[in-house]
């Protein structure tokens, strides 16, 4: 059997430089790579975070300021004007206790009768009656009297005679018992309204009931009150001058029966301002 034989043939010194170099240049690629590498990544730095622009919170104000208020001009109201200017002393007082100066009659419509310092005016369905003292003659003048219907209802009247010249012209201040009042002048029966019926609540609302009549009377004005109070006033000077009386009517159809006490009349002197000529 044959033998195999191994030569092992010594590297030369070429074949060692080769590999040296073949090393060397392994090394050099190796080290240029990392210096690649490192180059073309950028160190990852920590940022600190982004800080957002929050806008302050706002202030609150407990207690915010307003505007001053410009001050107003401070209004002075007028007065009262006083309603019955003039009055002066009592020239007539009445307790109703003489017949000759109111001359009572009966009939069978109406009734007139004085009894206990009362006039006592009664009429049936559809009759008016009236009673106008004998004097004195006033012109400028305030005058009182207080009425009590005792039977009265709806549209029926009574009320205060004033001016009359006769026993057929006069003025009359009448209070209905559905509570108006309301100023009419009379002659010969026939009534020429001078004011429309006002609602009051002076006026007694049907009966029982009381109010004190009031006129204030001074040339062609003439002034009503209820209570002392003012209801409305008019002018006109158809009667200058004048008796007081009273009077009661039914105007509904059921009877009418008004009781008048304490007549007073006073004087007024009274000049009414001068009004400038626009």
């Amino acid at each position: 059997m044959g033998k195999l034989l191994f030569i092992v043939q010594q590297p030369g010194k070429s074949y060692m430089k080769r590999i040296a170099s073949a090393l060397l240049l392994s090394l050099l690629t190796v080290a240029l790579s990392a210096c690649t590498t490192a180059v073309d990544s950028p160190i990852q730095q920590s940022l600190p975070p982004t800080v957002t622009n929050v806008p302050p919170t706002a202030t609150i104000v407990w207690f915010p300021p307003t505007d001053t208020p410009t001050p107003q001009p401070v209004v002075t109201t007028a007065p009262t004007p006083e309603r019955k200017p003039g009055i002066g002393e009592q020239v007539l007082e009445d307790d109703f206790s003489s017949p000759t100066l109111w001359n009572p009659a009966v009939s069978e419509d109406a009734s007139i009768d004085l009894d206990q310092n009362r006039l006592t005016i009664a009429v049936q369905p559809g009759v008016n009656a009236y009673r106008v003292r004998q004097g004195p003659m006033l012109a400028n003048f305030y005058a009182e009297v207080t009425a009590r219907p005792s039977l009265c209802r709806g549209p029926d009247e009574y009320g205060l005679v004033f001016r009359a010249p006769s026993n057929v012209a006069y003025y009359a201040f009448a209070l209905a018992c559905n509570g108006t009042a309301r100023a009419e002048r009379m002659r010969f029966s026939r009534s020429y309204p001078l004011h429309a019926p006002v609602l009051s609540a002076d006026v007694p609302f049907g009966a029982p009931g009381e109010a004190r009549l009031g006129v204030w009377a001074n040339g062609p004005e003439l002034r009503f009150f209820l209570n002392g109070r003012y209801q409305f006033g008019i002018s006109d000077l158809a009667y200058k001058a004048g008796s007081v009386g009273v009077f009661a009517r039914s105007v509904d159809e059921t009877p009418v029966t008004v009781l008048f006490s304490d007549l007073a009349v006073y004087d007024v002197f009274y000049t009414a301002p001068a009004t400038a000529t626009p």
